[in-house]
């Protein structure tokens, strides 16, 4: 099951927009970790990595039922752009 909604796409696709950053360059790979065994009660859980293709650059955010990552993503987007500093929760920089 796909943990990333339509919605967030969208709304991925517009934080981007906002910084002039081409969708071409993000990559975004999701996986889920929620415990099969359970009976659906539980929340879908899980993570998205996000890629910028061109630097390397990875950055890790929880997703599922309830999950705030792209305003997380465009957090770190404006804190990197406007400091220089790599975020918080970047996982690997392997231009």
């Amino acid at each position: 099951m796909k943990l990333i909604e339509q919605d967030e796409t969208d709304d991925f696709q517009t934080v981007l927009k906002r910084f002039n950053l081409s969708a071409g360059d993000f990559e975004l790979t999701e996986t889920d970790t929620t415990d099969p065994q359970t009976d659906e009660i539980f929340a879908l859980t899980g993570f998205v990595v996000v890629m910028q293709k061109s630097t390397g650059l990875k950055m890790q955010y929880p997703i599922g039922d309830g999950s705030r990552w792209v305003e997380e993503f465009e957090r770190d987007i404006e804190k990197t752009c406007l400091t220089n500093n790599a975020p918080s929760n970047l996982i690997e920089n392997t231009p």
